[in-house]
């Protein structure tokens, strides 16, 4: 029996989380190149690369969403998927009998002969996905970064909000902020004013201006939002059709964007030292990087949480 099967939540507290939650289908984007990870990505999809010796990047994401009992989860590949596919396939086994899943997702080309044009053109030729599930929620998440969440508060603060689109933030420095995607956010701190991409002079959060939000990259949509934004963005010709650069803007403009600080996310069993830990590791030295925050004596970020678990293993 692998990992994921034995440390998912029992029957009983699957079955209380389904009663007492909407429904909520995961889906992963995973099909990314990952071209400055080379030569890591020369036979493998960028999700597929080890991490901390027994694990891949994508084990991460796949974690927060079935620890949070989120356990119907579509994973959208693309690039060099066999290495992705079978490490899928063969760990994340969750139990047929009750309906879950974690399934990759091949380019289906149900819309034509091509493959995904962006992230957005990805779940856009994948909505049968959403259609068969028919859920409520639909958490887009990416598969490369480290980090451990609760998705379930993002999702209660989605609900509670209102939005057509929650979008998951974290708090870094204004200095460095200027290499990621931005979030500007209204005098609210919490509606979403403006999506901006790398600014020179990143905007600061109210209450704290010597501090940036930077998009995690995690969206939770109501799924009727989501579809018709994925809609109008098909029929653009000029949208490279792509979730940071296209839907979220579309949807910000309508005022249906809210941000979620990833500091009020409480991870079971997280410590001082590792509470609201996060990497991006698109490159090489953010990937080293990266592994040298495990290998303290008492690490930055430690693999070891039993009460929140990193599952999946090499098979």
């Amino acid at each position: 029996m692998c990992s994921a099967e034995r440390q998912t939540p029992t029957r009983a507290s699957r079955l209380f989380l389904v009663r007492n939650s909407p429904h909520v289908l995961g889906i992963v984007l995973a099909g990314g190149e990952g071209k400055r990870l080379m030569p890591l990505t020369a036979d493998r999809a960028k999700p597929a690369v080890p991490f901390g010796g027994a694990y891949r990047l994508i084990d991460f994401v796949l974690s927060n969403m079935v620890n949070a009992g989120y356990m119907r989860i579509c994973v959208l590949t693309q690039y060099k998927s066999h290495s992705l596919d079978r490490h899928i396939t063969t760990t994340w086994r969750m139990s047929a009998m009750v309906g879950d899943y974690v399934t990759p997702v091949p380019a289906q080309q149900r819309l034509g002969p091509r493959w995904y044009t962006g992230s957005a053109d990805a779940i856009f030729q994948s909505l049968n996905l959403v259609y068969d599930e028919k859920p409520d929620i639909v958490c887009v998440f990416g598969a490369d970064n480290i980090y451990r969440m609760d998705p379930r508060q993002m999702v209660q603060q989605h609900i509670e909000g209102g939005a057509g689109v929650t979008v998951a933030g974290i708090r870094m420095p204004r200095k460095e902020a200027s290499a990621f995607g931005i979030i500007e956010t209204a005098p609210d701190g919490r509606g979403i004013k403006a999506f901006l991409e790398k600014p020179a002079d990143p905007p600061g959060i109210p209450g704290s201006p010597d501090e940036s939000y930077v998009s995690m990259g995690n969206y939770v949509f109501s799924t009727d939002a989501l579809i018709e934004t994925l809609k109008v963005d098909a029929g653009d010709e000029g949208s490279v059709h792509d979730m940071g650069g296209n839907i979220i803007p579309m949807m910000t403009e309508k005022g249906m964007a809210q941000v979620y600080d990833f500091a009020d996310n409480d991870v079971p069993g997280a410590t001082d030292r590792d509470r609201g830990y996060w990497r991006d590791v698109g490159t090489i030295d953010a990937y080293h990087d990266a592994h040298m925050d495990l290998v303290n004596v008492h690490p930055v970020f430690n693999l070891y949480n039993r009460q929140w678990p990193i599952l999946g293993h090499l098979p």
